[in-house]
């Protein structure tokens, strides 16, 4: 099988797929200064980009790991993701306070998904 790799950094790529799995790397927003509501928007509509890209999308999500800034923006999160995930095929996941990257950070998000079904 082969390794296909998009968004290629010197650090890391946004999508590796592998078979029919697709792995993204934790997707933060580029509005850092926007609340978590406008973030999580952001970052969701980031994984729908790339999940399209590898030839899959959020129907196929296996995992998600969610990690926010402060757990007083995990209601705020929360409210985003139940609408935009389909009803039916949520994936399993985790979510954990953490420090981010950027203090202005609130939401970041990585996924598992499969590329068929």
């Amino acid at each position: 099988m082969t390794i296909k790799r998009s968004g290629v950094g010197p650090r890391l790529s946004q999508s590796v797929s592998y078979g029919d799995t697709v792995y993204l790397a934790g997707q933060v927003a580029d509005s850092g200064d926007a609340d978590a509501t406008v973030q999580a928007k952001e970052v969701l509509a980031k994984i729908d980009q790339l999940l399209a890209e590898a030839g899959s999308d959020k129907s196929k999500m296996l995992w998600a790991n969610v990690w926010v800034s402060d757990m007083s923006y995990f209601a705020d999160f929360n409210k985003v993701w139940d609408a935009w995930v389909v009803p039916g095929q949520t994936p399993a996941r985790a979510a954990v306070e953490a420090k981010l990257a950027r203090p202005n950070l609130k939401v970041e998000v990585a996924v598992i998904a499969a590329r068929s079904v």
